[in-house]
């Protein structure tokens, strides 16, 4: 009887030595979000972050997230660089809401074949995310698992923890009537929607394989416009709480623009009793939305429950508190617009409570 070849973990198609590379790789990338509150380095079972001596009644914020299906078009491309901003911010965004200041970052990272180079470009993107975002890439974990992914690709999970003074939390409860609907620019389409644009693209004649798709809009490229990462809206945001602090702040409530569109996320925000008027004519459509509708023949309700639609985040304010804002977020490449106004709707259904026209 013949004695069995010996086999390994790597005979089972994972490589501990990638990992382990990786891991030395990704370092100094991870090191420079890190923040002073930071106990310890990378590779221990568990991070660790020292809360105490910052706040006074800190209510802590998480929020989890990927990217969705725009992993699939940055896989086709071969762009890894920045899909990592858009995971950081999809989950820093989202905790912004509630006035909560992002603190620390963990993503999950998935494969079939560990491919080191591709890895450590998307981590690299996630801790330039962490730090503009001012949050400290404190762990992650990265799983290689044959079988479970085809070749090149690879699955994205990110996890916030963020902590807000109970005094300064936007719970959506100081929302009133009247509050104007102040839109801050998003960068592109972010990290939603991209389910019905790969439709449209392979309607257009895209295929990642032959290349040569040099559709325009705007003064760029198209492609190039659908990957722009995703904006973070922390460092300016914050920066506003900090200026206007306190009940008395004019940043009543605050709306990430993320799947729903503009349709069904502000109202989030806004109490029972209370609904949206938003105005149609006051979001014109940046040039990437605009191409969408056209070449997908969109109509123009399913625009507004898909996309941000050129509207990344909502500030909701008093009329005479807009005067007070502006400035500020105009000197931050934040212009903002204001795109409608709450009202009185005791409606049961988003769709009874906000109304675009």
């Amino acid at each position: 009887m013949s004695t069995p070849t010996p086999l390994t973990y790597r005979d089972a198609g994972v490589d501990i030595d990638a990992g382990n590379a990786l891991v030395e790789r990704i370092k100094p990338l991870v090191k420079r979000s890190f923040r002073p509150e930071v106990m310890g380095g990378l590779g221990g079972f568990g991070a660790l972050f020292d809360l105490s001596g910052k706040y006074k009644e800190p209510v802590l914020v998480s929020g989890t997230d990927g990217v969705g299906t725009k992993l699939k078009l940055a896989q086709q491309l071969g762009r890894h660089d920045s899909i990592g901003i858009d995971l950081v911010a999809m989950c820093v965004n989202d905790v912004l809401v509630q006035g909560a200041e992002p603190l620390f970052f963990l993503d999950y990272f998935a494969t079939g074949r560990l491919d080191v180079d591709t890895a450590a470009a998307v981590i690299g993107g996630i801790a330039r995310g962490c730090e503009e975002s001012g949050c400290a890439l404190i762990g992650g974990e990265t799983a290689e698992m044959p079988d479970m992914y085809a070749p090149g690709e690879y699955d994205l999970a990110g996890f916030c923890v963020a902590a807000v003074e109970k005094s300064e939390l936007r719970d959506g409860s100081r929302v009133r009537e009247g509050d104007v609907l102040l839109g801050l620019p998003s960068s592109g389409p972010h990290s939603n929607g991209y389910s019905l644009i790969r439709k449209v693209l392979a309607r257009a004649g895209f295929d990642a394989a032959r290349g040569g798709f040099d559709v325009q809009v705007g003064g760029v490229l198209l492609l190039d416009a659908l990957m722009a990462p995703t904006r973070l809206y922390v460092k300016p945001i914050l920066s506003l709480l900090r200026a206007f602090p306190g009940a008395g702040s004019p940043i009543h409530g605050m709306a990430h623009i993320t799947g729903g569109g503009l349709t069904e996320n502000i109202i989030r925000v806004v109490p029972e009793g209370l609904g949206l008027e938003i105005e149609a004519s006051a979001i014109p459509l940046p040039p990437v939305f605009d191409w969408l509708q056209r070449e997908g023949a969109i109509a123009d309700a399913e625009m507004w429950r898909t996309f941000n639609c050129g509207i990344g985040f909502v500030l909701l304010v008093p009329e005479e508190g807009v005067a007070a804002l502006a400035p500020t977020l105009t000197s931050a490449g934040l212009a903002p617009r204001p795109i409608g106004r709450v009202v009185k709707n005791a409606g049961a259904s988003v769709h009874e409570r906000v109304r675009i026209g």
